[in-house]
């Protein structure tokens, strides 16, 4: 890579086109093994090496340059053997294809920009540190006899429980080892080594509501994933679980009062609501607008209640025990990864950035991460929810009943995991007479988003947890229970699913038949 950048930087200059300011070669390898079994059996097994090259070529200078429409750069998969002619002829190929695209795209958009009166108010491209940073090799362990047997051992469980309809059980581990180079003089390598395995079911009720869970466990090393008699207990619950909700009552038409979430569903709604808004992100050209999503025009504003901060610190590699998935040393830009409070006693004081830039943020603080092959952008990497009011979790919930308490309500709720768009899929009525927990199904949460958590978060718990989050890029949030004042709790108007026309195949094989 080295080789060919000093090559390209020397050699890559077109008729009439300026010779590129910068240049950047990200490779990231990939050593991936996927699993799943469905009713006792194998299904899938795959085993993938791979590697992909993303080249960025960028022409003009860091104020306004070719990093526009097409001018993004150019991906390919490239060789596994370490083939030096091999790698550094595809290089050149991606490379020449990545100046060529950039070039159109300066002129375009010097083109567009004269349409705005405007000025540019910041720069398209941070300058940056050079860095020196390698880190050992990232390697996969891997034991396929041990993980296929308890892959089919758990979900054969499904004979067990006949009203249940699919249960699948799944790992995918992989070893991720990113290198970048780039034109400033920047050389960076890191490893990380990610190990999932999931467990997903799925049924209806007898009123044809689909009911579905998939808990799962991601760590950075085999040594933290359950034991297989914990697998096999947490599948058992899961089932078990499933069969309850058929059997739950569907909530009432409407509810507005206290909710309560358990540290897993907390996790997902600071995910979607915070983490998500204080990525700051370049708005199209000719928006005057400082980034995009619910906090463009939040800067120095109160966003969380005044007892509530939150950080973003990929340095850190554990918490309470717990391997920390979003953490990394150098981010895929690279730019040294460094903590930033995002939000100061309810304040937001900050937002995570990359090396593009954003009006009052010049510069990178080390959070523009990609997917192999993918554009990097700004992401997060630990997101860490602080109080300075923490309650316990039995406060919590006593402070909830007393508001239904004081309301004449006859019950609150309490959620302790959500689904997609934070529809729950554990949530309990909790009598106020006695605390008693009534499993229901059927509900969604209306207008919950950034609002009620500025307006109508009461409380948080003392009780952090940390939830490694697959995807893309691998993120981690770290957040406590929570207590909302008053929240409206809605049943789904979602249409149900037919049932099965005709029943399952039997759950022993047939006899025999006589000749």
């Amino acid at each position: 890579m080295l080789a060919e950048l000093e090559r390209s930087k020397l050699q890559l200059k077109m008729e009439n086109v300026p010779a590129p300011y910068y240049i950047e070669y990200r490779v990231t390898e990939i050593e991936d093994y996927f699993v799943e079994a469905a009713f006792g059996a194998l299904r899938q097994e795959q085993r993938v090496r791979t590697r992909v090259l993303r080249a960025v070529v960028r022409v003009g200078d860091y104020k306004q340059d070719s990093y526009f429409g097409q001018g993004l750069g150019a991906a390919n998969v490239i060789p596994m053997d370490d083939d030096p002619i091999a790698l550094r002829r595809q290089l050149w190929w991606v490379t020449d294809q990545a100046y060529k695209a950039a070039a159109e795209a300066l002129t375009a958009k010097q083109a567009l920009l004269k349409q705005y009166s405007v000025d540019q108010p910041v720069d398209d491209f941070a300058r940056a540190p050079v860095l020196q940073s390698i880190w050992p090799v990232a390697k996969l362990e891997v034991d396929p006899a041990r993980w296929q047997g308890l892959l089919e051992t758990s979900s054969a469980l499904l004979r067990r429980y006949p009203e249940v309809q699919s249960l699948e059980t799944s790992l995918r581990f992989t070893a991720l080892n990113h290198y970048f180079v780039n034109s400033e003089g920047t050389v960076t390598r890191r490893g990380q080594s990610l190990y999932y395995m999931g467990i997903s079911g799925s049924t209806q009720a007898e009123d044809g509501m689909r009911l579905d869970r998939s808990p799962y466990y991601l760590v950075d090393s085999p040594q933290e994933l359950p034991t297989p008699e914990q697998f096999l207990a947490d599948s058992v619950k899961m089932l078990e679980t499933l069969k309850r909700l058929r059997e739950a009552p569907v909530v009432e038409e409407e509810y507005r009062g206290p909710v309560l979430f358990a540290p897993d569903a907390a996790n997902d709604v600071f995910a979607g609501l915070v983490g998500s808004n204080v990525l700051g992100r370049k708005p199209e050209p000719g928006k005057t607008v400082r980034t995009t999503g619910a906090y463009a025009t939040s800067y120095r504003s109160r966003v969380l209640p005044e007892f509530l901060s939150v950080i973003d610190d990929p340095t850190l590699k554990n918490f309470q025990g717990h391997s920390l998935v979003g953490r990394y040393e150098v981010d895929d830009e690279g730019v040294k990864a460094s903590p930033v409070t995002v939000i100061q006693a309810g304040e937001l004081v900050n937002y995570l950035l990359g090396r593009q830039p954003i009006r009052d943020f010049p510069s990178s603080n080390g959070h523009g991460r990609a997917a192999p092959g993918a554009l990097p952008s700004p992401s997060l990497g630990n997101l860490i929810v602080r109080s300075s009011q923490p309650l316990s979790p039995e406060e919590l919930k006593k402070k909830m009943l007393e508001l239904c308490r004081q309301r004449g309500m006859p019950y609150g709720y309490f959620a302790e995991t959500l689904g997609p768009r934070y529809s729950p899929r554990l949530l309990y009525r909790v009598w106020e007479k006695d605390g008693r927990e009534e499993l229901v199904r059927g509900a969604l949460f209306s207008g919950l988003d950034t609002r009620e958590l500025r307006h109508d978060l009461l409380a948080v718990g003392n009780d952090p947890e940390v939830s490694n989050r697959p995807g893309p890029v691998p993120e981690t949030v770290i957040s406590p229970s929570i207590l909302f004042d008053e929240l409206e709790v809605k049943r789904s108007d979602s249409a149900k699913e037919k049932l099965p026309e005709y029943p399952p195949p039997a759950l022993s094989n047939p006899p025999a038949r006589k000749k």
